[in-house]
């Protein structure tokens, strides 16, 4: 992919009535990828995904575009579209003719239009409902109708806030699977902004995790699921075990009143420290052979694994195994040092 960008956001600070919105963001985005914002809400998230788009200028920064300062540009200036949650379709007027409502506006030739808007409808898969009025299309079908309206023009960037919010979950699950080979089959960058990080793993090529204004990891959807910079991005990436620990020396931790191994370095001795374990990391054995030993309070069946929380000595430790176990059943944990995830205690008091 290398290192082309097309946008970057340089040390962009947004004040809203006195109050700090995004505190210094910097960020490069890569010509044709899909880039995704994740957090909670009031992360700065949207307001990232605005001040790209034109609608929001910065307090301070510079956004460039392809090398270019484009502060002050208004957004149909700029070589960006944006998908909003409400879609925002003319009812009166069929699919066909939303799609080609921008083309008409630049005063394209018939022929140049239907060109664009057919290439358009192929790639969002609406073959057929050209002649469709919108009142009689499914949620899905008019996400797929505002997509193309965007991208008919092949804009340089996709501005994406929230898109699949309105529709139900499997519904969801399709059109995330659709967006992706949309945004490859365009080859146009996707700038995506969610509150799901499912989504965020299933679908991008970066996600950017972001809380208070400040953004707290960059990197592959496996990078933060795995290496979690900090206690915050891992517990809202997926369910974690978050538990208070001592960095005895370099490779060794002690933590749930025993001492493992582990593979992280760089650490104070003895420096209290946050240690990180995913709840599929954690291998059930027999009371005898387990590091840690509890007692099973709860199982629940989730499809794939069960579900389970272990009461040892006072810490709830969550499992996902394959294994059941009953309630009230004792049973070791064991954890692999390259599980063991070492994060440094986090300033804010949590």
């Amino acid at each position: 992919m290398g290192d082309n960008f097309i946008i970057n956001l340089k040390n962009i600070v947004v004040d809203f009535d006195g109050e700090r919105v995004l505190k210094g963001i910097n960020l490069d985005i890569r010509d044709k990828e899909f880039v995704t914002f994740l957090g909670p809400s009031g992360c700065g998230k949207t307001t990232t995904l605005r001040i790209i788009g034109g609608f929001v200028e910065p307090t301070e920064g510079d956004i460039y575009f392809e090398g270019k300062k484009i502060n002050g540009m208004p957004p149909h200036k700029r070589q960006v579209n944006t998908v909003f949650q409400r879609y925002a379709l003319f009812p009166h007027l069929n699919v066909y003719e939303n799609v080609a409502f921008g083309l008409r506006l630049k005063k394209m030739s018939e022929k140049e239009i239907k060109m664009k808007v057919s290439e358009a409808i192929d790639l969002v898969n609406m073959r057929g409902y050209e002649s469709r009025s919108i009142h009689y299309l499914s949620g899905g079908q008019m996400q797929r109708v505002a997509i193309a309206r965007a991208i008919v023009n092949r804009p340089k960037a996709l501005l994406l806030d929230e898109p699949l919010g309105a529709l139900d979950l499997k519904l969801r699950k399709e059109m995330q699977i659709e967006l992706k080979k949309i945004q490859q089959s365009a080859e146009i960058t996707f700038i995506y902004v969610t509150h799901d990080q499912e989504e965020a793993l299933t679908m991008s090529d970066t996600v950017v995790v972001m809380k208070d204004g400040i953004i707290q990891q960059i990197g592959t959807p496996q990078d933060v699921y795995n290496e979690p910079t900090n206690a915050f991005v891992a517990d809202f990436i997926g369910e974690s075990n978050i538990i208070d620990g001592l960095m005895h020396r370099d490779y060794e931790v002690e933590f749930a009143g025993k001492i493992f191994k582990c593979v992280d370095k760089g650490f104070d001795e003895m420096e209290r420290v946050e240690v990180v374990i995913r709840p599929e990391d954690i291998k059930i054995s027999s009371v005898e052979d387990g590091a840690i030993s509890g007692m099973v309070e709860s199982v629940i069946f989730k499809g794939v694994h069960y579900e389970m929380i272990v009461d040892s000595f006072g810490s709830k430790w969550m499992i996902h195994s394959t294994m059941c176990e009953q309630v009230g059943t004792m049973i070791g944990m064991n954890i692999n040092p390259e599980d063991i995830h070492i994060m440094k205690k986090s300033d804010s008091e949590e």
